[in-house]
């Protein structure tokens, strides 16, 4: 692990063109930060040496253009949304269904996790089970579970 020293000369030294690099690919000052972050994490734990500063500044780009792409294929990034379209989908929601959602949002979160990515996102139970980390058949037991849990919550005649 490299000392603070080292990294306060690596930032002062390498920031402007990290910078550059992440907004050119991610054109987001957002994610340009995130992904800045990421880099100068992995040169603190990285545990190699430089045979000089040019091999130091090549690896802070093929970092830099790694975190990038990894950054931009990330199951987060291609999942979250934006909060104005959040608010522009709780918008179109009918108010009966808002009763619903409120629900769903008010189940344990194994259960409020499962319902949400089925009902909401539209997700198989393979795929609930693959983003979980559970099997599938977990998925179905809670999918079930939660079905119930939202029956009683919501006075049984739905």
């Amino acid at each position: 692990m490299r000392s603070e020293l080292q990294v306060d000369r690596a930032v002062e030294q390498y920031a402007d063109m990290i910078r550059r690099i992440c907004l050119y690919h991610l054109k987001n000052p957002t994610d340009m930060e995130d992904v800045f972050q990421t880099v100068f994490l992995k040169y603190l734990l990285y545990e190699g040496s430089f045979e000089g500063p040019e091999h130091e500044k090549a690896w802070f780009i093929r970092v830099t253009l790694n975190a990038c792409k990894d950054y931009l294929k990330s199951f987060f990034r291609h999942s979250a949304l934006p909060l104005e379209e959040l608010a522009e989908k709780a918008a179109s929601i009918p108010p009966e269904q808002h009763e619903v959602l409120d629900a769903v949002l008010a189940l344990p979160a194994k259960y409020k996790d499962a319902i949400y990515l089925h009902y909401y996102e539209g997700y198989s139970a393979a795929e609930i089970g693959r983003i979980l980390g559970k099997k599938e058949n977990t998925v179905f037991s809670l999918l079930s579970r939660g079905r119930t849990m939202l029956k009683e919550a919501l006075g049984g005649d739905r």
